[in-house]
This record gives structure tokens, sequence and C-alpha cells, in this order.
């Protein structure tokens, strides 16, 4: 066995790992930084831990494989809250900080808190590693819990402030990478078959029945099986935000993202089905629009890895605990086709049809300042058939994951499972993760001005990320609760609490180094994407939106 310090182990374990980029904020695992830049690790150093963090969420969810982002003892905490987002949306990142050492707790340590409650909240997986011959059987491990099952971030908590002790030393160490552990999914856990049939016989003899692919579709890989039993037994497919993209929007059987960030016309597929197929998704708040849709007491069916979810909110008929790729092409393997529904799919097609004409007047606006809804719709025309959009949450979700479409297969998406200004940062990751294929993040200016200061780190390490920014000057998604808030008042300013000043954020890029255009026009905005695409730097394309004419429509619920 090779005699070799830390420092050189981890780097070249996560070269083995197939890890490309780590990011991180100064100052942690220094020597093992130089032994990264030696075997060609790509050292992000980012303005903030939150934004390290969203990087590399943003790094795993686009690629599958795992995110590492690092910081030191002081900077652990600040890393913690951004994992929030990887945690809620299951995206395999493994976080590296220091601590100080245990003679040191407990007695008022300059600028540490203990670390083992604030990741207990954000990871699966959390352990101190306190000498060198603790750091390659815990680094493994750390992979195989961020792979394995409902993937989640791991942590590991490197004694000394930067994580030194494991730098420090040396010992007999063996680089060993298990391939198992490199992507997610690392397993893929089929149900039992009689379940499978369970299943399958439930299914056949709904008249209404909905499929609902969430998450787990997209990790997985499961998108062609999910279409494929779509079309075989002809059921409608509405999806959850994360698994946009699942089935093509001008496919017959789409009826568009469902919940509180949804197409109302989803909402009414959902609500009017007899029988719903969850795959892969979860049955939380925001897919179920608070868990009025469908409504408690509908048959459900439910695939999942995680067996903790079936049957959480809505009682199931038949429980499958698998893997959403394998569990449906068993499901697959069950069934004859079957060529009836066409009234059911009928009603959910004339849905569709009822919505699309209903937005239509605002997606072909002309109107200056310009309305989200046109931004969106000049977006679907411009992605190309290989591009990820990348969505922050709040409006920019909203009017992403409901007026955007997805006509083309090998288009995909990912946002925000939570905190405002997360999609610059995320993008960024994406883009190390997928350097050869566009994306697009989309945000607001509310969000923008998060983690404005990571323009520079793009600009800095060269990582050609474009974002467009619907700037309405405002937190908009919050004029309607700000403003009912008031209500029966006389005098006050509401707009104290939604309104920003309006700035040029084009001019703002430009000064940092990245290519920026303005647009006041909507026929402006494909040939502004077209030039920051074309630019080959980070880019923002700052597009002047309506600050009042803005928010998005309130979700449909029965």
């Amino acid at each position: 066995m090779p005699r070799m310090t830390g420092a050189k182990y981890l780097a070249e374990s996560l070269k083995a790992y197939g890890v490309t980029h780590v990011f991180f904020v100064p100052a942690v695992l220094r020597k093992s930084l130089a032994e990264m830049d030696l075997v060609g690790i790509k050292r992000v150093v980012t303005h903030g831990e939150k934004a390290a963090a969203y990087m590399a969420d943003g790094y795993a969810r686009a690629s599958n494989r795992p995110g590492v982002c690092m910081a030191q003892s002081v900077g652990a905490a600040n890393l913690a809250a951004g994992l929030q987002d990887a945690f809620l949306g299951l995206s395999p990142v493994v976080a590296l900080t220091g601590h100080k050492s245990n003679t040191q707790q407990n007695r008022n340590a300059y600028q540490e808190i203990e670390h083992s409650k604030p990741f207990a909240s954000v990871t699966k997986f959390s352990a101190e590693v306190d000498s060198v011959n603790d750091l390659p059987g815990l680094l493994r491990q750390a992979f195989r819990e961020a792979t394995t099952g409902a993937t989640a971030p791991a942590h590991l908590d490197f004694l000394g402030i930067s994580g030194n002790v494991v730098e420090d030393g040396e010992a007999d160490l063996e680089v060993i990478a298990e391939e198992t552990f490199m992507a997610r999914p690392a397993f893929r856990p089929e149900p039992e078959p009689e379940r499978v049939r369970e299943a399958a016989r439930v299914l056949s003899n709904a008249q209404r029945p909905v499929i609902v692919a969430g998450g787990g579709v997209t990790s997985s890989g499961a998108k062609q099986e999910v279409v494929e039993l779509a079309e075989m037994l002809n059921i409608p497919v509405a999806t959850s935000l994360n698994a946009k993209g699942t089935i093509p929007d001008n496919h017959p059987l789409a009826v568009g993202v469902v919940g509180s960030y949804s197409r109302w016309c989803a909402n009414r597929v959902v609500h009017e089905a007899d029988l719903v197929l969850f795959i892969g998704s979860h049955t939380g708040s925001q897919v179920t629009n608070e868990w009025r849709i469908p409504a408690m007491g509908i048959p459900v069916i439910q695939i999942d890895i995680d067996p903790r979810e079936l049957g959480r909110t809505y009682s199931a008929q038949v429980a499958l605990q698998g893997d959403a790729k394998a569990s449906t092409r068993r499901l697959i393997e069950a069934l004859e086709p079957i060529g009836a529904r066409t009234e059911w799919v009928s009603r959910a097609q004339e849905l569709v049809s009822e919505w699309r004409a209903e937005v239509a007047p605002e997606v072909n606006s002309d109107a200056v300042p310009i309305i989200p809804e046109r931004l969106c719709s000049e977006i679907t025309q411009f992605l190309p058939s290989d591009s990820m959009l990348v969505a922050d949450t709040g409006h920019a979700g909203i009017w992403t994951g409901s007026m955007v479409d997805f006509n083309q297969p090998g288009q995909e998406y990912i946002r925000c499972a939570g905190s405002l200004g997360w999609g610059l940062s995320a993008a960024m990751g994406a883009k190390c993760a997928l350097p050869d294929r566009p994306v697009l993040c989309f945000s607001g200016d509310g969000g923008f001005w998060y983690h404005i200061a990571e323009l520079e780190t793009a600009v800095r390490a060269n990582i050609p990320v474009v974002t467009v920014v619907n700037n309405n000057h405002a937190l908009a998604q919050d004029k309607r609760g700000d403003e009912r808030a008031y209500e029966g008042l006389e005098g006050g300013s509401p707009g104290d609490l939604w309104q920003f000043t309006d700035v040029d954020l084009s001019k703002v890029a430009e000064s940092m180094g990245a290519f920026g255009i303005r647009v006041t026009k909507p026929s402006e905005i494909q040939s502004a994407l077209e030039q920051a695409f074309a630019s080959g730097r980070p880019a923002v394309v700052d597009v002047v939106t309506d600050q009042y004419d803005s928010e998005a429509p309130v979700p449909w619920a029965p």
C-alpha cells in the first residue's frame, strides 16, 4: 500500500470518483487544493459559502454525479445553510468542512459553533474525520450515502480550522474509488412481482387515470419509460417541477406541471382523475397544491425508492418500493396495451387547449414593458434541443414551470427547491458539469441580487452561463400579499415592502467583465439571447418587464 499524505489521497480519490470541479470559500484544505490542481480538478473560489453549496448542487443535479463544496470552520454553518436546497432537492452533494480541535470545543472558540446540529437537518450522513487514517473509509461512505436510495448531501468535518489534520500526516493509503457510487442511482431496486401485477390490474381497470411524474423520474433517467407507459395505456401525464421535460409539452398526453407552480389544466386533469399514479414523486405540498390535488380518498398507486414516502400523505392502494426507471419498466412488462380511454384523453386535451387559448393574448403580447408570459414564449422558441434551463424559485419557478414549453426530448430543467437566489450559482455549477451544452438561467432581479457577486466568479473561472433576468425591479411575488396587509388602512407605503431601485443589470455585468445586454421590447429578445450565447462569456440578458402586470395567476384548486 503506497504511503502518501492525506492531501494527495483526497485529491486523487476525488479525481478517481470523476469529480471535475470543487466549489469553496477559503481557507480550507489548502494542500489538498494544491494536489487537486496537479490532477486537473478545477478549483472554483466563490464569494460565499451558500453560493459554493448551490454550485455543487447544480453540478450534481445536472450530471447526476456528486458535487463537492468546502468551507473552513467559521464558514461551516453558512455552508450548511446552503445545503438546504440540495437536501430538499434530493441532490448528491458531498460537503467538506474544518472544525477546531476537541480541546477548543465548549470554550467559546473564536468564530465557531458546534457543527453537528446545523448539518443534521440538511444531510443524510455527517461524520468527523479526526485523523488521516479515518479518511479512506469515511470518504467512501460519504459517496455511498450521497448516491444511494433517496439521494441527499453527505458531510465530512475535518479536524483543524482548515481541515488540516488530514493534510499534515502521512499514512499507508490506497486510493479506492467504488464505481457503483460515482453517480446516482447507485442501485435500481425493484418492487415484488406480485405488487407489480396488482398495480397493473388496478391501472388497467381505471377509467380516468393520470400519471404524476416526479423528480425521481429525472434522477433515475426514467423519462422514456414514463412516456412509453402513458402511450401504451393512453394515460395523460402531469409532472412536478422537478420532472418538467419528462414528456414533451406538445405531446398529446402532456398536461403540464401540476400543483402550486402550475398550469391550471394540469391541476384540473389530476383533480378529475379516478386514479393517480405517482412515479418518483413525493406527495408534498407543492406538487399537490397543499394536498388538495388530488383530493383525499382518490385511489393512488405510488412508486418511490424511499419507503418512507409510500403512503405518507395519500393512502396508497398499491405501493411499489423501487427505482422509478426499473419499476416502471416492470409495470410496462406486466401490462397489455389499452386502446380505450378516448373520452378521458379528449377531456384532458380539451382542458389543455382551453388553457392555451386563455394565455394566448399574454404569450403573444407586444406590450412594453414586456410581460413575463411573452418572455417565456420567446425562451421556448429559442431554447436549443440540448439545452438545460435552470430556474430560481418564486416567480422564476412559476413562470418557467408553467409558461416555457419543452418540445424536444433533449431539453432539461432543474429548479430551486426553496432558497431565492439559488439560480445563478446553480446554473454555474450545471455549466461546469455540462461544458458542451447550452445552460440558461432564469431569475428575477430579486433573486439575482442575492449572489450577484458570483458573476465575477463566473468571469474569473470562465464559466459561460447565460442568465435571463426578469427585471421588474421588485419582489413581485410579494406584491399581492403586502398590499392585502394594508387593506382597511389609510395611508402607508406597501411598495416599500416589495419594490427595488431600477438598475440596468447589463451594465453591472459588463463592469465585471461579463457580456451584458438590456432588452426593452419583445422583438429584441431573440437577438439578445443569440448574442449572449455567441459571446462565449458569462452573460446577462436584462429584460425590462412590467412591475405592475407581473403577478403569476393563483393556482387552481377545487
